[in-house]
């Protein structure tokens, strides 16, 4: 059993090294918060790429994306902006960029959407979509 039990915790042995397995984070950063009134200095005059998750809090599949738009906001700090903005308490963006489903995250890039996501969408679906605004297409 204790054996069983080092095997899983990664107990250090003598001749042994323990590994961890948890990826840890890149950065502690965390999405942006924009409003109606900050989204044209923080999102479309950024000069990197930016990533707005359009959510409300009632919203489930919002709730399910949270945690993904987090770790890339971690993941690509200094890269690309991450942010998030409230569709309840900014109604004017959400209405100007035409979103009628959340969650809805949209790319910008030299203040132009070059794509966008409605719906949940699993990591590696949105990482794809940001790499390839970030290098220069869709």
């Amino acid at each position: 059993m204790v054996d069983l039990l080092k095997s899983f915790f990664g107990k250090k042995e003598e001749g042994m090294v323990a590994t961890e397995t948890a990826e840890q984070p890149l950065s502690d950063a965390e999405p942006l918060h924009v409003t109606d009134e900050s989204f044209e200095d923080l999102v479309l005059s950024a000069e990197l790429p930016v990533m707005v998750d359009f959510w409300a809090p009632w919203c489930g599949p919002c709730r399910m994306v949270a945690p993904i738009v987090e770790e890339l906001a971690q993941a690509y700090d200094g890269r690309a902006v991450i942010a998030k903005m409230n569709t309840d308490e900014n109604p004017r963006t959400p209405s100007r960029y035409g979103i009628m489903g959340i969650p809805t995250l949209i790319l910008f890039k030299g203040g132009q959407e070059v794509d966008r996501v409605v719906g949940f969408a699993p990591r590696k679906a949105l990482e794809e979509r940001l790499k390839a605004a970030m290098n220069g297409g869709h």
